[in-house]
């Protein structure tokens, strides 16, 4: 008999529990630096949220509020009335937009602001709001920069982004160590942190919405989620080993689709609920400043509203500057302009849609359900129909961050290895193999990791573009200034950059050489 049959059989530990005995304690640590906070007034307020709400009073006052005041101006640069169809580049501003948006627009939208008010009351959509106002300067000046410093190679492609900006332009100030040091972290942080915030999380969460639609526990996908995975996989593929533009075809048209739909479905919702809207909004309103049953009164349903905003809209994370980096533009602050509309579609429209719902159908007061089972709750309130909308919402917007932040993720791997094509292929195959994995199991340590470094893109990009905070604003005010003597004038419609098929015409790569500013 062989002896090791008599041992009592040890326990079999999943992945992700092998992941967390061996790792936990280091990410747990990494947590509690990246998220500290501090006791403000019996709450607790995290200095990364200190840090991106200082970054964007800063900017919004130094940019004079230009993207409140330039609505019509950005309307004409997303519309191309100012790109013609051989400028460099290799996407349109609208296609940037969409593909920056189908990045934000994810389950933070829908889970994360359902949180935040059962946490903090409807009080929180009020500051949700505001912190996706002062966000808007801040994707102005990644866009602006990331557009400014980006790299014309040869045949056509871009590379930009704050790595770029922060390289190149504190060089350009004297400081070209610091930049190398910011631009290498900022790397670095962004190629891991979107393989799990954008690629693992999204996958695990797709693939749990799709069972729960298919019946729960008794579905065919409860234990074979990486069938999902494989088709995700798939579908994900064809899209992006084709490269920034294949991805900005696709955005282009997902995102305005899922937000229709989205849009559509609450409006039906507060349609149904009408006679409770008034209520509603003046809950928002009240709540935002009395805080009541929140631990630390205002202070507390302030901080809670502001940290789902900027954790939503991702400003200051740096990865406008890289969506907007690659468009058709000589002008690099034209991308500001329509970059700086992103938070406000986002914080200001989509969560607040959100946030109507779960309080016009009184979902807001309920217990025993949070995240995505709150808003599933407020839609099946009108009819349970509406739970399968959300369910294709949930899969549209996770589907959408996968691809764009594929993107992100592999410039970043690029520029650690010098603008290397290789590598930015190997980590396309590992973003596939990790989009099943994902789905398979919950790899929740992987997953706190990189949503660690992900937040620690916001301390390099943010301090590269405070040290950069002149160069910018020469940018967007002599913009205007162009605008004003009319020296940048509206192109013809026939020699403009067009999204009609989602294609754009090819660059002509002789002219703009390699490292030229544009």
């Amino acid at each position: 008999m062989n002896i090791l049959s008599t041992l009592p059989a040890l326990p079999q530990q999943s992945v992700d529990e092998r992941l967390e005995s061996t790792f936990g304690p280091l990410v747990d640590t990494l947590e509690s630096i990246v998220f500290f906070a501090v006791p403000v007034a019996g709450a607790e307020l995290p200095i990364l949220v200190v840090w991106l709400l200082l970054g964007g009073i800063f900017l919004t006052i130094l940019v004079a509020f230009k993207p409140f005041r330039d609505l019509p101006h950005s309307l004409k640069v997303v519309r191309g009335h100012y790109n013609r169809h051989d400028d460099p580049g290799q996407v349109t501003s609208f296609q940037a937009l969409a593909t920056e948006l189908s990045g934000t627009v994810g389950l933070g939208n829908i889970a994360g602001v359902a949180v935040a008010i059962s946490m903090g009351g409807p009080g929180a959509s009020f500051w949700i709001i505001l912190a996706g106002l002062l966000g808007m300067s801040i994707k102005m000046a990644e866009a602006t920069l990331g557009q400014k410093y980006r790299r014309v190679h040869a045949d056509g492609t871009v590379s930009g982004g704050p790595m770029y900006y922060l390289r190149d332009g504190l060089a350009e100030r004297g400081l070209p160590r610091l930049g190398k040091v910011l631009a290498f972290a900022f790397a670095l942080f962004m190629m891991i942190g979107a393989l799990g915030a954008g690629n693992v999380f999204q996958s695990n969460q797709l693939t749990a919405q799709i069972v729960l639609a298919t019946g729960g526990e008794d579905s065919f996908f409860a234990n074979s989620g990486w069938l999902i995975g494989l088709l995700v996989a798939a579908i994900a593929g064809a899209v992006i080993l084709g490269g920034i533009t294949s991805i900005a075809r696709w955005t282009s048209k997902l995102t305005p689709l899922m937000a229709i739909i989205y849009i559509v479905s609450v409006l039906i919702i507060i349609g149904a609920n009408i006679t409770h809207l008034p209520q509603a909004v003046s809950l928002i309103f009240t709540s935002a400043f009395t805080g009541e049953g929140v631990t630390g009164g205002i202070i507390g349903v302030a901080i809670i509203g502001i940290q789902r905003a900027l954790f939503s809209n991702a400003a200051g994370v740096g990865s406008a500057g890289l969506a907007h980096s690659v468009t058709k533009n000589r002008r690099p602050a034209q991308e500001g302009f329509v970059a700086a509309w992103e938070p406000f579609i986002d914080s200001v429209v989509i969560c607040t849609m959100t946030a109507l719902a779960v309080i016009i159908t009184g979902q807001y007061q309920n217990s025993s359900a949070d995240g995505v089972a709150l808003t599933s709750a407020a839609f099946e309130s009108v009819h349970s129909f509406f739970s399968h909308v959300l369910t294709l919402c949930v899969v549209l917007f996770a589907f959408s961050t996968i691809l764009s932040y594929s993107y992100y993720g592999k410039k970043a791997t690029g520029y650690l290895f010098g603008d290397n094509k290789i590598a930015e292929r190997v980590y396309d195959i590992l973003w596939l193999v990790m989009i099943v994995v994902g789905a398979a199991v919950s790899l929740n340590t992987v997953v706190r990791f990189s949503d660690a470094m992900f937040f620690l893109l916001t301390f390099p990009n943010l301090l590269g573009i405070y040290l950069l905070s002149g160069v910018l604003r020469r940018e967007i005010f002599g913009h205007r200034e162009d605008l004003r003597t009319g020296e940048v004038n509206v192109v013809p419609p026939a020699q403009r950059s067009t999204i009609m098929g989602g294609r754009t015409a090819s660059f002509k790569a002789t002219q703009q050489p390699e490292g030229d500013d544009l």
